[in-house]
């Protein structure tokens, strides 16, 4: 089964308009994490999922630029716009990473993909500390397209539609959920990465992150 990153952006945030173009040491938040994802070994194909509005025309040629594959559909059902872009692309497997998480870690996406692909579950994650000793921020979620095609079927709240697995959380009975812990050298749950306001920003641009950066580096240099 093939495995297509999805990352998920736009540029009409609440809290930091325009950010996935903003610059973090020398590159957009969009290139970062496009670039690490590149990176992965278990990924087949990568694919950013953004709005169809005109505001967002900017972000596409932008993405388009860096020789990426853009799809377009609705900004506010995102669940829509996700699981359409599946259909048009003939998408196995679900690989779902924020576009707020610019040191997103390669090692831990393949982390996730060999895990869901030896364990028995409907979704994985390790995107966020829930229930594992991860930092916000280095990984990502996956499922079936069959998974989302169910969430995409039954989800009719404004908030599944919005947050596409939050059906999911919703309906745990439904669902086999599963994650893990990362390595002991990157068990940092108190970490964030992950950039919602322009103090993140600030925060991520105040040490020397690179993006060719291991995991284990980023961990060393933020808690020195």
């Amino acid at each position: 089964m093939s495995v297509t990153g999805i990352i998920q952006a736009r540029l009409g945030s609440f809290r930091l308009p325009n950010k996935m173009l903003m610059d973090l040491n020398g590159s957009t938040l969009i290139e970062w994490v496009i670039r690490r994802t590149q990176k992965s070994k278990l990924i087949d194909s990568i694919l950013v999922v953004i709005p169809n509005t005109k505001e967002n025309d900017k972000l596409n040629d932008y993405i388009q630029s860096l020789g990426i594959t853009v799809f377009r559909g609705s900004e506010d059902d995102v669940l829509g716009r996700f699981y359409e872009s599946c259909v048009n692309h003939s998408v196995d497997t679900i690989l779902r990473i924020c576009g707020d998480n610019p040191l997103v870690c390669p090692k831990e996406l393949d982390r996730l993909i060999s895990f869901y692909f030896s364990n028995d579950c409907d979704y994985a994650y390790n995107h966020i500390p829930k229930n594992n000793r991860y930092p916000d921020g280095f990984g990502a979620e996956i499922c079936s397209f069959l998974t989302l095609e169910k969430i995409h079927i039954n989800a009719s709240k404004a908030d599944h539609r919005e947050h596409i697995f939050n059906f999911i959380w919703d309906n745990q009975r439904d669902f086999n959920i599963k994650t893990f812990d990362p390595p002991k050298s990157i068990a940092y749950p108190s970490l964030k990465f992950d950039v919602d306001t322009k103090g993140d920003l600030e925060k991520l641009r105040k040490k020397n992150y690179e993006i060719s950066m291991h995991a284990n580096e980023i961990v060393n240099l933020t808690i020195k």
